[in-house]
């Protein structure tokens, strides 16, 4: 089955590297892939969600190097757009990520996002260099 066909009309959680390597980066990683996440997400043919922890993340950067432009582009994205919905790290969200860091020795950012993977999308994720990682611990919590 093609990707376009798992990912349709379906919540799909993008962790943060993606989300920069998509905004950022001309020579990005895995280009043809966030083409198809991000595409299908502004033809309203996904929902594409995150976590609080990746509004952090990818502002760092760019509040460092005073970079108030990408910084905004960043918060009107995941805070204000009509394709990206936002989560805040809440207390289901933090008792699957404790669950998480107790079983898997996860780190707490990490947690929180799987976590969030959990609690809100559909079973389909885009990680960035742990994507076997997490894909594996994801798929091992919805087998129990």
């Amino acid at each position: 089955m093609e990707l376009k066909e798992i990912i349709r009309n379906k919540t799909v959680f993008i962790d943060t590297a993606p989300l920069i390597y998509y905004i950022e980066d001309s020579n990005k990683p895995y280009s043809d892939v966030l083409d198809i996440f991000f595409g299908m997400n502004l033809n309203m043919q996904t929902q594409l969600i995150t976590s609080t922890i990746s509004l952090l993340e990818v502002l760092v950067i760019p509040l460092r190097t005073n970079n108030t432009e990408l910084a905004d582009n960043y918060k009107y994205l995941l805070c204000q757009s009509n394709t990206f919905k936002l989560f805040d790290v809440d207390a289901d969200i933090s008792y699957k990520a404790a669950e998480l860091r107790a079983k898997y020795r996860l780190k707490t950012p990490d947690a929180i996002q799987i976590a969030t993977a959990i609690c809100y999308s559909e079973k389909v994720h885009s990680w960035n260099n742990y994507y076997i990682y997490y894909i594996f611990i994801v798929q091992i919590h919805f087998q129990q």
